[in-house]
């Protein structure tokens, strides 16, 4: 009988071991990681660019604008969508992930035609697979001039 009771109160205590480790680790794992591009000018639209929790990463639309929230490439899809592409690469960098890590990339743009012309880019930049996503067409984004954000999602496998 000693021996039975021994045995529950030792394998109690090893359950509440690990389950104490587990919880650790997860609660470690879903801490959100928060990533400001441009501090100042997020502070002021009230977003953050990316978010990292866990082993997935959320990115913020990419617009085609300097450190001073002017836009850049007015009237040029080709030059935005590369500029877009620098900064969503600066963010997947800062954590470590790349193109390659993207599983959702969602596009808008106000002119889908020239959106079209200029998708050919994208090649250069997905050299292994594309990701899911999705392409719209908008009215207007968050500052004139602006033709096209880029929003993407991105997950690195352990």
């Amino acid at each position: 009988m000693l021996i039975v009771l021994f045995v529950i109160a030792f394998s109690t205590q090893s359950c509440k071991e690990v389950s104490k480790e587990v919880e650790e680790h997860v609660t470690e794992a879903e801490v959100p990681e928060y990533f400001l591009l441009r501090p100042e000018l997020e502070k002021i639209y009230g977003y953050s660019h990316a978010v990292k929790i866990g082993d997935d990463l959320k990115i913020s639309g990419a617009v085609s604008m300097d450190n001073d929230g002017n836009v850049i490439g007015e009237d040029d899809m080709a030059l935005q969508m590369k500029n877009c592409y620098a900064d969503l690469e600066k963010v997947l960098k800062h954590y470590g992930y790349s193109f390659d890590d993207v599983i959702v990339e969602n596009v808008f743009t106000t002119d889908m035609a020239k959106f079209l012309e200029a998708a050919a880019y994208r090649n250069e930049i997905y050299k292994t697979q594309f990701p899911t996503g999705s392409w719209l067409e908008v009215k207007g984004l968050a500052i004139p001039g602006l033709m096209i954000e880029i929003e993407m999602e991105a997950h690195k496998s352990k």
